[in-house]
C-alpha cells in the first residue's frame, strides 16, 4: 500500500521534470544584464551610424562628404556579414585553448561557430543571451575597421577600401581579438594584460592600419599648397557627442553586466574625456592663440579612445591622469609630429586613435593600482604589469602594420589603391558614387 500511495508523488516529479531542467538551463540569464547589454549593443552601433560618420563627413571637404558616409555604412554591412560567416568564431571559439599554454590557438579561434552554428535563443553567455554577446562584439568588429576611413579620406578608391577592410579584419582584428579577449590560453590573456574594452583591439590596431595606409595611399593632390579645411564643423561637433554618448556603452557595456564595474566604467569614461578635451583645447590656446571647435572635438576623442582599455580598472584619479596625458600629447602628435613626418593622415587616426590607445594601454597598467584608486593590482606589481601592456602593444603594432602593408599591396596590384588625380579633384561624391552632399 505503501509503494501505491507514492504513485502520485512519482508522476508528479516527472511531470516537473521538464521545467526543472528548463529551470537550470535559464538560471544563469539575468533579466537586468540582459537589458543594459541590449541598450549598450544599440549605443556602439550608434557610435558608427551616424557618430563616426558625421564626425569624418564634417572634417571632410564638401566634394567628399557623401563618400565618408558610404564607406562608413558599406562598412558597417560588409563586417556583419563577415562577422556572422566566420569573424565570432575565430574571435570566440576556444576550441583547443588551454589555460597557460601557448599554441595555434593561443591567435586564431576554431570555426566551430562558423555561421552561428550552434547559436540559438537558448544559448548562454555568462549572464546574457549568447545572441545579444555575438552581437555586441559584431558592433566592435563594425567601428574598428571603420574608424581606418579617416587616415585615407578623400583619395583611397571605395573598391580599395572595401577589399582592405576585409583583408585587414580577418587577419588583423580578429586575432587581435582573440588574443585579448578570448579567455584563458589566448596571448594576451596568459600574460595577463589588462584591455578593458579594446586599447589594443580596437585603437592600436586600427590607428596603425591607418598610418599605413595614409602612407602607402600617398598624400592628397595638393597636400600642403592648397586649404584642406573642415566643411561642416557643426557635424563634427554633432557627430562627438553622439560619440561620447555612444562610448558609454562601449566601456559600460564590456562588463557584459549591469553592475558596479560598468557604473564606474562609465565614470571614469566621462572624467577622462572632459579632461583631454579641455588638455587639447589649453595646449592649443596656447600654441595658436585660439581655441577650436575642431580642437575641443578632437580632444574629446582623445580622452575616449585613451581610457578605454583601462575603463574597467582605473578610478577617478587615474581618468583625470589619462585624460591629461592623452589630451595634450595627440595634439602635439596630431599637428607638430604629422608636419614634421610629412605624412597625409587627413583625419588624424594615427595621431588620435594610435597614439591614445598607447598611451592608454601603457597607463593602465599604473591606473589599476590600489593607490591610484584602480582595482586590479597592488602597488608592488605596477612593473609586471606595465611589462605586460608594452608587449602587447609591441605585437599589436607589429602584427597590424605586417598584414596591412601586405594586404595594400596584394590589393595595389589587383585592383589598385589610389584613386586618379582626376576623380580625386572633381571629389569621389561624383565620380565614385554619381552623387552630391548638398543640391545646391
Amino acid at each position: 500500500m505503501k509503494s501505491l500511495k507514492l504513485i502520485p508523488k512519482i508522476i508528479c516529479a516527472l511531470l516537473l521534470l521538464p521545467l526543472n531542467v528548463f529551470a537550470q538551463d535559464t538560471a544563469s540569464i539575468d533579466s537586468g544584464d540582459t537589458a543594459w547589454m541590449i541598450v549598450a549593443t544599440a549605443l556602439v552601433l550608434f557610435m558608427t551610424l551616424p557618430g563616426l560618420s558625421l564626425f569624418y563627413a564634417g572634417l571632410v571637404r564638401k566634394k567628399n562628404v557623401l563618400s565618408v558616409f558610404v564607406q562608413c555604412f558599406a562598412i558597417t554591412c560588409l563586417m556583419t556579414l563577415l562577422w556572422v560567416f566566420y569573424g565570432y568564431s575565430i574571435a570566440f571559439d576556444t576550441t583547443g585553448m588551454a589555460e597557460g599554454t601557448f599554441n595555434f590557438h593561443s591567435f586564431f579561434g576554431g570555426l566551430g561557430k562558423a555561421f552561428l552554428s550552434g547559436i540559438d535563443s537558448n544559448s548562454v553567455s555568462g549572464t546574457i543571451p549568447e545572441t545579444v554577446f555575438v552581437i555586441f562584439q559584431m558592433t566592435f568588429a563594425i567601428i574598428t575597421p571603420a574608424l581606418m576611413v579617416g587616415a585615407f579620406a578623400e583619395r583611397m578608391k571605395f573598391s580599395a577600401v572595401m577589399a582592405f577592410t576585409a583583408i585587414w579584419f580577418t587577419f588583423s582584428y580578429l586575432p587581435i581579438c582573440h588574443m585579448a579577449w578570448a579567455g584563458g590560453g589566448a596571448l594576451f590573456v596568459n600574460w595577463g594584460v589588462l584591455d578593458f574594452a579594446g586599447g589594443t583591439v580596437v585603437h592600436i590596431n586600427a590607428g596603425i592600419a591607418g598610418l599605413i595606409a595614409c602612407i602607402m595611399v600617398g598624400k592628397r593632390h595638393g597636400h600642403g599648397s592648397i586649404a584642406m579645411l573642415p566643411h561642416n564643423v557643426p557635424f563634427t561637433l554633432i557627430g562627438t557627442g553622439m560619440l561620447w554618448v555612444g562610448w558609454f556603452g562601449f566601456n559600460g557595456g564590456s562588463a557584459l553586466a549591469s553592475d558596479g564595474t560598468a557604473g564606474m566604467a562609465m565614470m571614469v569614461t566621462h572624467i577622462a574625456t572632459a579632461t583631454a578635451a579641455l588638455s587639447w583645447t589649453v595646449v592649443e590656446w596656447i600654441r595658436a592663440g585660439k581655441p577650436t571647435a575642431v580642437g575641443i572635438a578632437t580632444g574629446a576623442v582623445a580622452g575616449l579612445v585613451a581610457i578605454t582599455p583601462a575603463s574597467g580598472t582605473a578610478g577617478p584619479m587615474g581618468a583625470l591622469l589619462i585624460g591629461a596625458v592623452s589630451g595634450s600629447l595627440c595634439y602635439f602628435t596630431a599637428t607638430s609630429m604629422k608636419r614634421a613626418l610629412g605624412y597625409d593622415d587627413s583625419l588624424d587616426v594615427f595621431g588620435v586613435h594610435g597614439i591614445g590607445g598607447i598611451v592608454g594601454a601603457l597607463l593602465t597598467g599604473l591606473c589599476a593600482a590600489d593607490f591610484m584608486g584602480g582595482t586590479g593590482i597592488e602597488a608592488a606589481s605596477v612593473g609586471g604589469q606595465i611589462w605586460a601592456q608594452l608587449k602587447s602593444i609591441v605585437v599589436t603594432i607589429i602584427w597590424s602594420g605586417t598584414v596591412s602593408i601586405a594586404a595594400l599591396k596584394l590589393i595595389d596590384l589587383v585592383i589598385g589603391i589610389r584613386a586618379s588625380e582626376e576623380e580625386e579633384v572633381e571629389g569621389l561624391d561624383l565620380s565614385h558614387h554619381e552623387e552630391a552632399g548638398y543640391g545646391w
